[in-house]
């Protein structure tokens, strides 16, 4: 099996080119964040990276299959010294990546219940490590800077409340450039993949189906198109890498995914690890799968 190679993300949405240069580079590393220092790694294990569905905002105050899930790969993990997160609520024109010390928690939605608005998830920022990515994709030539006011929207907030409900890991959140497309979000992915041997979470935040207008709320009902979909995605993750990338070649694609942002997340956790393995199935809304998937 051909595997697309790691590379740059190019800033096209139609060209895919890639610079072989880049893949034999040093990897892009944390260790400049904690220079100076008393925050030592206290493990030595490889995390994992993950995609996450994150659903409708009440995911944060539900008790559902999706979120017992979420806590228990918070409570079997190592402690990450830091999550790097992707989440489709984020979308810019460059890439960006948070550097705000103390984010704050963005409602970023209506029409929801008055108990939501109230929650917050107080997890710091980590701006040496916002600076130090931004630094080294810059030196690669991905046209990259850090945003020191950015506020964390519910894609990240409301799984993160229940993966660690002590808001005690720090969030760096980096951004969905409007032009990246799978293949670009994948070599993002792949530019930051080391940072999982430093005890740093990466972390895809979207969903595998989602198309709103198909939405039925609280429906037990479950739409066939989105599910057959999710199946199929899945089977080309696990054995046919780039038919997945090239995912808009499914038949009525746009029925499932009317706008991609939110999956593009998912490629950019495929690039930090190749192995797929499922964590959770469901659907909720009728129309929303809740999958979440672990790569390593």
């Amino acid at each position: 099996m051909k595997y697309p190679k790691r590379a740059t993300p190019n800033a096209s949405k139609h060209s895919h080119q890639r610079d072989d240069h880049h893949s034999v580079q040093t990897p892009i590393t944390a260790a400049a964040a904690w220079e100076n220092t008393s925050d030592v790694a206290t493990n030595t294990s490889k995390l994992p990276a993950l995609f996450i569905s994150h659903g409708a905002p009440t995911l944060a105050i539900e008790q559902s299959a999706t979120t017992s899930a979420l806590a228990r790969i918070g409570q079997n993990l190592p402690k990450p010294r830091a999550i790097v997160i992707m989440s489709a609520h984020w979308q810019s024109a460059k890439l960006e990546i948070s550097s705000n010390p103390q984010p704050k928690t963005w409602h970023d939605f209506s029409g929801f219940s008055p108990e939501l608005y109230d929650i917050q998830y107080p997890a710091t920022g980590q701006p040496a490590l916002a600076e130090t990515l931004a630094q080294q994709l810059t030196a690669r030539g991905i046209t990259c800077s850090v945003n020191p006011v950015r506020a964390c929207d519910h894609g990240v907030w409301a799984p993160l409340r229940h993966l660690y409900p002590e808001a005690d890991v720090p969030i760096v959140q980096i951004s969905l450039p409007q032009h990246y497309d799978s293949i670009a979000c994948y070599q993002l992915g792949a530019q930051l993949a080391h940072l999982r041997d430093e005890q740093i979470l990466v972390i895809g935040s979207g969903n595998i189906t989602h198309n709103l207008q198909a939405l039925r709320w609280e429906a037990n009902s479950i739409d066939q198109a989105a599910k057959t979909f999710k199946q199929w995605l899945l089977q080309q993750l696990k054995i046919d890498i780039p038919t997945a990338l090239d995912w808009q070649q499914y038949p009525d694609y746009k029925d499932i995914h009317p706008s991609d942002e939110h999956l593009l997340p998912l490629f950019f956790a495929l690039g930090t690890g190749q192995r797929v393995s499922v964590v959770h199935q469901s659907m909720a809304h009728h129309s929303l799968g809740m999958d979440i998937y672990r790569f390593d």
